[in-house]
């Protein structure tokens, strides 16, 4: 059996006969590269503004093909409608909220399945940060930084510490709500 000729992959090649032998996933790579380029788009896509938002995510950005526009965040078509049988997938998240009063400046962390709801009930500056987690997630957020808690509250004094978590989750992401509808269509398409 002939082995992938990718550098550091013992893999064995999808097809032996091939002029160059690669494995599925080095094979689907070169075919990404050789369909869409380093951008990432496909020839004669444009990146544009739906014509609505999209009924999966919500996101106003899609990408225009000469066939149609699909979502730029969950790659979903426009125009299709999703199965009303199904029930939206359930994403939990931890959630970061700034507040700045004079009480001082604290950070609420929090989890949610549904976080535009519970944000419109807290008040707040700034939303930080979406995390993936639950309950466990929250709890363990809660001890790692339990020495500037309030007492009684989800509130923890604004440390070094904390904003350096903080900055670490949010790393890269220019818009929680962004992440967020990621992962529920990450959900969906997982949920077949």
């Amino acid at each position: 059996m002939t082995s992938c000729c990718a550098p550091g992959c013992d893999s064995p090649a999808t097809d032996g006969a091939a002029a160059v032998p690669l494995c599925g996933v080095h094979r689907e790579s070169v075919l990404d590269e050789a369909a869409f380029g380093s951008a990432g788009v496909a020839p004669g896509a444009v990146e544009d503004v739906m014509p609505g938002p999209c009924l999966l995510c919500g996101s106003r950005v899609g990408v225009r093909y000469p066939s149609g526009v699909v979502c730029a965040v969950c790659e979903w078509r426009w125009g299709d409608v999703p199965d009303g049988d199904l029930a939206p997938p359930r994403v939990d998240v931890v959630y970061y909220l700034r507040m700045q009063d004079a009480s001082g400046d604290r950070i609420k962390i929090g989890t949610t399945a549904n976080p535009r709801q519970r944000l419109a009930a807290i008040a707040h500056q700034d939303l930080l940060a979406f995390e993936r987690g639950d309950r466990t997630v929250e709890r363990r957020r809660h001890a790692q930084f339990a020495a500037t808690r309030y007492p009684g509250t989800e509130w923890f004094r604004t440390t070094p510490e904390l904003l350096t978590h903080v900055d670490v989750v949010a790393a890269g992401i220019g818009d929680p709500w962004e992440l967020l509808a990621r992962w529920r269509s990450e959900a969906l398409a997982l949920r077949g």
